[in-house]
């Protein structure tokens, strides 16, 4: 059986990369062939002639090309995705695989139907009959879908076979669209492996000199009181404070294997990033999650959901950092983490053997 994988395939950030190869290895347990189909979206527009989308193609890869030059960072993504099968063929809307290419599709995770970003018919796998498309813990990363996009949308969905989403409220969006209630809540990729699995993928950066230090990163603003607040207890804790995802720090040169040692060995992290977050609990690490204080504010609601899920609520920040939150007991965590997973290898072979 050839299974392709239909994600976002963003080579600047963590959470994509890692959830990516996370879907692939979980997937690889219950079929023989498993690749992901590299895309970049909308490349090509319907209204312009064959000439000018292919020079659009050629400039990305030109684009593509100059990154691995000049840029540190994107050579360590890129060194990241041979640990994932990717076609050689780039797709878009207008180039889309062969119906029969694969015998089954997953689409998902991360926000691949966000209506804010970029969400052509091949994430929603139009290319194929209904009973090979299914999402697995896809997400639309905000609260509802506005009124111009519901009739799309509603089409869309309906047009797949088997659904999984990754918060609460996909399920409730899925259900106001389209009456459809046989939806599984699944959680993300990345915690279908376990610690072990992402062990093996971690390298140690090369600007680390200290064994103790605070994992920071915030993809939000961060607060000069919030900031001081982390640099108290790194003061009384004789830490360093690594920033990972500022351009400004040595540390952003670093790809997702050395994300993942950094979270694996932080005496403590603190995050307002999802992912982030999904990688302290697996590494079993101590962390802080701070609300986003600007325009991104409505991305909270998925932290919530990971927080309670995972009977984590006290990791929120009030106010100050506790004595006590430097510490964590994760029995209860595991346990629940365990009955996760058991949920998503049902949902698999269900799709598969159905």
């Amino acid at each position: 059986m050839k299974i392709g994988i239909i994600t976002k395939v963003d080579n600047n950030n963590y959470g994509n990369r890692l959830q990516n190869y996370a879907c692939q290895q979980f997937l690889i347990r219950q079929a023989d062939d498993v690749e992901t189909i590299r895309n970049v979206g909308q490349l090509n527009n319907k209204n312009d002639s064959k000439l000018i989308n292919f020079l659009k193609r050629i400039k990305y890869r030109c684009v593509s090309i100059i990154k691995m030059i000049k840029n540190e960072r994107y050579r360590k993504f890129i060194r990241f995705n041979k640990n994932i099968n990717l076609t050689r063929k780039i797709y878009d809307d207008q180039h889309s695989p062969k119906e029969n290419e694969y015998d089954l599709i997953f689409i998902g995770s991360d926000q691949v139907w966000n209506p804010n970003f970029d969400v052509p018919d091949l994430y929603f796998a139009t290319f194929c009959q209904k009973e090979k498309r299914n999402s697995f813990s896809a997400s639309f990363g905000v609260d509802n879908i506005k009124k111009e996009y519901r009739d799309l949308y509603k089409k869309r969905i309906s047009g797949l076979n088997h659904i999984s989403v990754r918060e609460n409220q996909g399920k409730e969006i899925i259900k106001e669209l389209t009456g459809r209630e046989d939806v599984e809540v699944l959680v993300d990729p990345t915690m279908l492996l376990t610690k072990e699995e992402w062990s093996k993928l971690a390298i140690k950066p090369k600007q680390l000199k200290t064994k103790k230090y605070i994992l920071t990163y915030f993809l939000g603003k961060l607060s000069e009181t919030r900031k001081k607040e982390i640099d108290r207890v790194a003061k009384e804790n004789d830490c360093e404070v690594i920033d990972i995802i500022s351009k400004s720090s040595e540390f952003y040169k670093n790809g997702p294997s050395e994300f993942l040692y950094l979270e694996k060995n932080a005496f403590l992290i603190c995050t307002d990033s999802f992912h982030s977050c999904v990688f302290a609990i697996l590494f079993e690490r101590p962390f802080i999650v701070f609300d986003r204080e600007d325009s991104n504010a409505k991305m909270n609601s998925r932290l919530d959901t990971l927080l309670k899920k995972f009977e984590l609520e006290d990791r929120w920040f009030k106010n100050e950092i506790k004595e006590e939150q430097l510490n964590i007991n994760y029995d209860k965590s595991i346990e629940i983490l365990e009955k996760e997973r058991k949920k998503a290898i049902d949902y698999i072979n269900e799709a598969i053997n159905q």
